[in-house]
């Protein structure tokens, strides 16, 4: 990152520019972890009729309704972890990032748009009291900023996906914490470079305007409806992992039956 940093500097003298410019080439980069991503979301939503039948199907058991589901996907070849995967191997560049502002003596004193020192937060107001996990009396905008996008964002995802298969428990969970995660990292990017936090906002807008644009334009959800039914009649190898995986859900499916029976005879 700091090479590529100097070099954008010796033609570009403001900061805040060099930093949108260092985004837009991350996300170049990563533009086709991306396209994966908003592929298997769109995979996942065209199954939403067959996800809807086995929800009428199995009614609220969950058990059921998981191994189903996991069936379904199977059948279909569709990877339910496909939208979290990128993400994740998306991780490497962001630690980098996170150590390369606030130990960059180039952001010192350099301001950009209401931010006047990159390396430090940027307050645009003033608490009269501290704010709770070391972030600080005061507001950052860029922070703020972060966490509204990313809520936009994580909202717009999930409405995307299927309902159904978010009505157990354990979904439920993973579903709240996604919106309560940006809250939670705001109290720590409250006092956190403001460089840093500049590189996270451009970042989320320009996500928000790969997916659209990769959704409305890139991405033929006919096409991908007969993808999946030509996947569907294709012979299927299940792998080692998968067959134990509901191998394990089948089992535990079939000893709550038996738990359900016990209780029913001694009632």
């Amino acid at each position: 990152m700091h090479p590529i940093f100097e070099f954008l500097s010796r033609y570009i003298g403001m900061s805040g520019i060099v930093i949108l410019i260092l985004t837009l080439l991350v996300k170049l980069c990563v533009y086709p972890l991306t396209y994966r991503m908003v592929l298997s979301q769109s995979k996942m939503s065209a199954l939403k009729p067959q996800l809807e039948t086995l929800k009428k199907k199995h009614g609220d058991d969950q058990q059921a309704m998981s191994v189903e589901t996991m069936k379904l996907y199977s059948t279909y070849g569709v990877n339910p972890l496909g939208g979290s995967l990128p993400v994740l191997l998306q991780m490497p560049i962001w630690f980098a990032l996170y150590r390369f502002f606030p130990a960059s003596i180039e952001f010192r004193q350099q301001s950009f748009l209401w931010a006047t020192d990159l390396s430090s937060y940027d307050s645009i107001m003033q608490l009269p009291f501290h704010l709770p996990f070391g972030a600080g009396s005061h507001i950052s905008l860029f922070t703020l900023i972060w966490v509204v996008t990313t809520l936009w964002y994580t909202w717009y995802s999930m409405k995307q996906m299927d309902n159904s298969a978010m009505q157990n428990d354990q979904m439920k969970v993973m579903k709240y914490m996604q919106y309560a995660m940006p809250v939670m990292f705001m109290f720590f990017f409250n006092s956190f470079a403001s460089g840093l936090t500049l590189y996270l906002c451009f970042s989320n807008i320009l996500n928000i305007g790969q997916t659209v644009v990769t959704k409305q334009f890139l991405i033929d959800n006919e096409k991908i409806k007969a993808q999946l039914e030509v996947q569907k009649n294709k012979p299927k190898k299940t792998s080692g992992f998968r067959s134990r995986l509901e191998n394990a859900m089948k089992e535990q499916q079939r000893l709550q039956e038996e738990k359900a029976k016990q209780q029913t005879k001694k009632k």
